[in-house]
């Protein structure tokens, strides 16, 4: 009996800007060493082009792959009722629902990597064993290449957002000036966050208020 395994791994958990990907990848146990031979690792470790060329050749190794995408409006509305962490553990559900691996290796999003493990287990309709480990995406090759699709299309994401704001908008991510610099100049020009922000997020509070306060200021004038 051919052993079927899955990797799965996250990009824009954090971003205030853009949606989250979860991607994860099926595959003959056997086929591993293919991954390796193509020079698969963590996805933070090679350089965007690096990325893309090995994305194409992950597909095609691949028995099959999926990639949920997010909206920043659907995070929002989910943090609402659950946590972040919970919102993590219904995506790679639903990823493990599409691909039915026997076992499925995945990279934690909770502190305590067994209790993630577990709770993707129990929202899974069948039986399947469950390796949740931290840093699995540098552990596992199979993790690392679900890391790569994630990064390469949330990347491509990014980049179909900018283009349509005619700006750049950085990563997304908090800590990118970049990103910064553009919600403010979008909110003072706009006098609301663009339709692809995180409003739960707290970099859109402040930043929203930063301006809603300047404003307050000036009409008491």
């Amino acid at each position: 009996m051919t052993l079927m395994i899955s990797g799965i791994d996250e990009a824009g958990k954090g971003p205030v800007l853009g949606p989250m990907c979860v991607a994860g990848i099926l595959l003959e146990r056997a086929k591993t060493e293919e991954l390796l031979r193509i020079g698969v690792k963590d996805s933070k470790q090679l350089t965007a082009k690096k990325r893309e060329i090995l994305a194409g050749k992950i597909k095609g190794i691949a028995e099959k792959y999926f990639i949920l995408e997010l909206s920043p409006s659907l995070i929002d509305e989910l943090r609402k009722i659950i946590t972040m962490n919970e919102i993590m553990v219904l995506c790679f559900a639903e990823v493990l629902e599409e691909l039915r691996p026997d076992h499925a290796f995945v990279d934690a999003a909770d502190v305590i990597a067994g209790r993630f493990g577990e709770n993707i287990k129990k929202r899974y309709s069948g039986e399947i064993i469950i390796t949740s480990e931290h840093k699995a995406d540098v552990k596992y090759p199979i993790v690392s290449a679900a890391s790569i699709l994630a990064k390469v299309q949330r990347d491509l994401l990014i980049g179909q957002l900018a283009d349509e704001v005619g700006m750049e908008i950085g990563s997304g991510y908090p800590s990118d000036p970049k990103t910064i610099r553009f919600l403010e100049n979008w909110v003072k020009d706009n006098n609301s966050l663009p339709s692809f922000a995180r409003d739960s997020w707290e970099t859109s509070k402040r930043i929203l208020g930063k301006f809603n306060s300047n404003q307050k200021i000036l009409f008491q004038y």
